[in-house]
């Protein structure tokens, strides 16, 4: 037998009958929402950078120019193959920074600048954003993709900088074979050597005379990554090493602020802590990307006298390529349909 309501449960079930629809949607469980669009696909992002500097017109021919954008193009596709196929944010900047590094027309790996002694020496780093691990080396003669060598250290070895030949040791026990210095030699670059012996100044004309590259990335998983590789500066004494293998300075990847990789004059991108300095604004001081980067390379960066640039991706996607020099090799792709790539 069916038990008719009481006059104030009739009034209730009045009452509710009444409300509108949006109201009760926000009231009642998720369950009732609209579901999310399950084709929806998280956004991937990848920038590179192949060095900034004196980089104008008139230094290039259309052939020299297109041989650059080529070689960016191939690294930027060859990274963003990687994560387009699911990838992680590492395999897509190691695999960007190889291609560089085998180019001879970047300053690292193969088209390195030469030392005061005629001897290429390789520095490079890798940072996982996600947990927050490093690795790099400096210094190294023999390793033909240092961000390679790089990544090993932070994944087979406790510590974060390895240089000279106890880098070299360490590739050695891991199955990196060593290639001769010749690998390295170009002419391009021991005439830049030469002139800088003689004093000559920097003319339009020496592309890469300083330089670097670099990647980086956002995969579908939400994580970040950063990777530089670089032959430092034409003419370097004593040893020196720059900002590229310097976590903080030249590289770095923070899943909750953005991954950086620097390139430039490497001393002020040290002191001030650039790529840090790009997350720190990010992190506690509620920069975009654009503006955090921005701020770094156009404001305390050129206070101290720096030049140069940073490419910078977050955890959305975004990307900036900041720089205040004449130019600075440079591409970018992400799933949106960005592709770019740009010199000048």
């Amino acid at each position: 037998m069916t038990q008719t309501p009481s006059p104030a449960r009739r009034r209730m079930l009045k009452a509710v009958c009444t409300i509108p629809l949006a109201a009760l949607l926000a009231y009642c469980p998720a369950t009732f929402a609209t579901p999310p669009d399950q084709g929806a696909r998280p956004v991937i992002s990848i920038a590179i950078h192949g060095g900034a500097g004196v980089i104008s017109r008139a230094s290039m021919t259309p052939e020299s120019e297109a041989a650059y954008r080529a070689d960016l193009g191939r690294a930027l596709d060859a990274g963003y193959a990687v994560l387009e196929g699911g990838g992680s944010s590492l395999d897509a900047v190691d695999a960007a920074v190889r291609i560089l590094e085998d180019s001879p027309m970047f300053n690292a790996g193969r088209g390195a600048v030469f030392n005061s002694e005629g001897i290429n020496e390789l520095d490079a780093a890798v940072m996982d954003g996600k947990t927050h691990k490093a690795g790099a080396v400096a210094g190294v003669r023999h390793v033909q993709n240092p961000v390679g060598l790089a990544r090993l250290v932070m994944e087979k070895s406790p510590h974060v900088l390895l240089s000279g030949q106890g880098a070299e040791d360490f590739a050695l026990e891991n199955g990196v074979p060593l290639v001769p210095r010749s690998w390295f030699w170009t002419e391009k670059r021991w005439k830049q050597l030469e002139a800088a012996k003689r004093g000559d100044r920097l003319s339009a004309a020496d592309i890469g005379y300083y330089g670097t590259v670099g990647a980086v990335a956002l995969d579908r998983e939400g994580n970040l990554a950063a990777a530089t590789s670089t032959g430092g500066m034409t003419n370097k004494r004593w040893g020196r090493i720059g900002d590229s293998p310097l976590i903080g300075a030249g590289t770095y990847a923070d899943n909750g602020s953005c991954a950086v990789s620097a390139t430039g004059s490497g001393e002020y991108f040290i002191r001030t802590v650039a790529a840090h300095e790009i997350s720190a604004l990010m992190r506690l001081g509620g920069r975009g990307v654009r503006e955090a980067a921005h701020e770094v390379v156009h404001g305390r960066l050129k206070e101290l006298g720096g030049d140069g640039g940073v490419i910078v991706v977050d955890g959305k996607g975004g990307i900036a390529m900041e720089f205040n020099s004449e130019g600075m090799f440079r591409g970018a792709r992400s799933s949106t349909g960005l592709r770019e790539i740009a010199i000048y």
